[in-house]
């Protein structure tokens, strides 16, 4: 037997507000293109953020601990957006596996519930939405390997 996390609401979640996130990246990816640094996309975010009315904080640090202990470095996100959504930019040939499970981990660190990651280097860009799957709103279900 194991135990599998599934989001029924997935679509739902923060909806309004991943529409209006994915509207600004789709338009900083259009005017910019593919093959730049990631630090170019993310400042050119920062402004079409402001451009759109989009609440959002650049480089939004989280502490991390380790058994109660604050360390000393910290994780930053690259975009905080209506103080409830991660956003985190790549600029890579392709997206894999270790960057949705880095995602969730800072899902995690942060008590935040959504991410949505993008990959700029991709010419048909898909928004990725990782959950966090230790939120509460998480319906748990058993499955059994019969």
């Amino acid at each position: 037997m194991f135990i599998v996390c599934i989001d029924v609401m997935k679509e739902l979640i923060y909806q309004n507000e991943s529409a209006a996130i994915n509207k600004a990246v789709f338009e900083v990816h259009k005017r910019l293109g593919v093959g730049l640094q990631e630090v170019l996309y993310q400042e050119a975010l920062a402004l079409e953020f402001e451009y759109q009315g989009i609440p959002f904080e650049r480089e939004k640090r989280f502490n991390v601990y380790y058994r109660g202990q604050r360390l000393h470095n910290s994780y930053y996100a690259d975009f905080l957006c209506y103080n409830k959504i991660i956003v985190e930019l790549k600029s890579v040939s392709v997206l894999i596996d270790q960057h949705k499970a880095q995602l969730r981990n800072y899902l995690g660190i942060a008590g935040m519930r959504l991410g949505l990651l993008y990959n700029f280097n991709d010419l048909y860009m898909r928004p990725v939405r990782v959950l966090n799957a230790n939120m509460s709103d998480c319906q748990m279900e058993d499955f059994r390997d019969d």
